[in-house]
């Protein structure tokens, strides 16, 4: 059992509608009707195009034991009437909260005080959070059990659906918190409280929503909100916004950095990481992940974990999808698709500038989304610096790409073809003509380009 039911309701100040459920308490948590088991807690969810309280009925159907409904909600007379019915029949119990979301969090955020002896890091930035994540996975577990929130489930539903994951096995959890508002990252920490959070960066990812990168300061700062004189956090040495970072009422930060002459870039193959007497092999590409490295090593060298650990943690790392992907075959590519910034972007060309290969080079750069009033410019930003790269070819894909392109000055009458959403099938057709055995292609954009798509094309043999 995770929680029992006046654990529950004092956790998310919720009141008994009616309880007919046999049991003391839930077994899993979930927001999605289809994957209810039994014994489960089913918290709806509002949203933009849905409203999970019209799924009460298939998640109680499933074997929910409990679930959640808000105020609103219940406060029609006939959703009131119809909770009795269906939890009457189904032996289940009905909580009301104010807000279901609010309630989810609240919720995970007791349910992780049942292990005070955990070591919780989180980890966010603008870029390189869930590599930070991984590596510091995978460092850690060789000395402890760890857990970890698995791909990208970081936001508002996914760290506290995470959260229910714990068990009292777990020394260490390590939870990444991404951000697609404002207040957000206040709201993660406030469940997870980490004793060691990580920031990886400050940059221009999801500026549209925040309008600032100062702004984007200042949410990504909310991560040491809830520290304590105990507490300790970890941000880069470098960045614009270091000192800002580093104020904080409690606890203390910690500066990291990937020194010059400790690490040698070696393309593709990731790169040689000097540390402490020895060498390390990092198969990660890129500079961002050379310094999303040392983030993992700071952290681990805090919590007195060996440098052998270190060095295997790291070169057991491996990519994940859509992130910094080598694929060779016919044709090398390396897929990056997973999400976009100029940022990124520009980390992206400036790794593909110091690739050598025996074929051409090609370039398919994507739209980048949540750029709100700085798209226009920062499209045509990141088009002059594909103007201006080593690239034989360039694809820009998107209508936001598209026209950045076009209005872009080609000063080094570099060959270049685009591309809107639509016409798909046109990029495919004409990058399957141009391609030759041992071209390397570089796909980036954000993630509702879906560039994997290409991917067919990509893996085709050629002469």
């Amino acid at each position: 059992m995770l929680l029992g039911w006046e654990a529950l309701c004092t956790a998310v100040a919720g009141t008994f509608i009616c309880n007919y459920s046999p049991y003391q308490g839930f077994d899993s948590v979930t927001t999605d009707s289809r994957t209810v088991g039994d014994h489960a807690l089913f918290i709806p969810l509002r949203g933009t195009q849905q409203d999970g309280h019209r799924y009460i009925e298939q998640a109680l159907q499933h074997g929910a034991a409990c679930v959640l409904a808000d105020a609103a909600y219940l406060g029609v007379q006939e959703n009131t009437q119809q909770i009795h019915t269906l939890c009457e029949k189904y032996q289940a119990a009905c909580i009301r909260v104010d807000h279901t979301l609010k309630a989810l969090q609240d919720a995970a955020a007791a349910y992780l005080e049942q292990f005070p002896q955990l070591i919780k890091i989180g980890v966010t930035g603008s870029n390189g959070k869930t590599t930070t994540k991984e590596l510091l996975a995978s460092i850690f577990a060789q000395k402890y059990r760890i857990i970890k929130n698995e791909g990208n489930l970081n936001s508002e539903t996914g760290l506290p659906l995470s959260v229910f994951t714990v068990t009292k096995e777990h020394e260490v959890g390590i939870f990444e918190l991404g951000m697609n508002r404002k207040g957000e990252i206040a709201e993660l920490a406030a469940v997870l409280k980490p004793n060691i959070a990580v920031i990886t960066n400050i940059g221009t990812a999801h500026i549209g929503m925040l309008g600032s990168k100062d702004a984007i300061a200042r949410e990504k700062k909310e991560i040491f909100s809830c520290f304590d004189e105990s507490s300790v956090g970890f941000v880069p040495a470098q960045d614009e916004y270091t000192a800002f970072l580093q104020e904080v009422p409690r606890g203390k930060i910690v500066t990291y950095s990937a020194d010059p002459g400790s690490y040698t870039l070696e393309g593709l193959s990731g790169a040689e990481i000097r540390y402490r007497g020895e060498t390390i092999r990092l198969p990660l590409p890129g500079i961002h992940n050379v310094q999303n490295t040392f983030a993992a090593i700071a952290v681990a060298e805090y919590c007195h974990i060996r440098l052998q650990s270190i060095k295997a943690g790291i070169e057991q790392i491996h990519p994940l999808f859509g992130r910094s992907q080598i694929i060779r075959g016919p044709v090398t590519y390396l897929l990056d698709c997973y999400n976009a910034n100029p940022d990124s972007m520009n980390a992206g060309l400036a790794l593909c500038a110091n690739i050598r290969v025996s074929g051409k080079k090609i370039y398919i750069l994507a739209s980048m989304k949540e750029l709100g009033a700085e798209s226009p410019a920062a499209h045509k930003a990141v088009c002059a610096a594909a103007f201006d790269s080593d690239a034989d070819a360039l694809f820009f894909f998107g209508r936001e790409m598209c026209t950045a392109a076009i209005e872009q000055e080609n000063t080094a009458n570099k060959p270049f073809f685009c591309f809107t959403e639509a016409f798909a099938d046109k990029l495919r057709d004409t990058l399957d003509g141009l391609l030759n055995r041992n071209d390397f292609v570089f796909l980036k954009g954000s993630r509702s380009l879906a560039l994997e798509q290409f991917e067919p094309i990509l893996q085709k043999e050629r002469v």
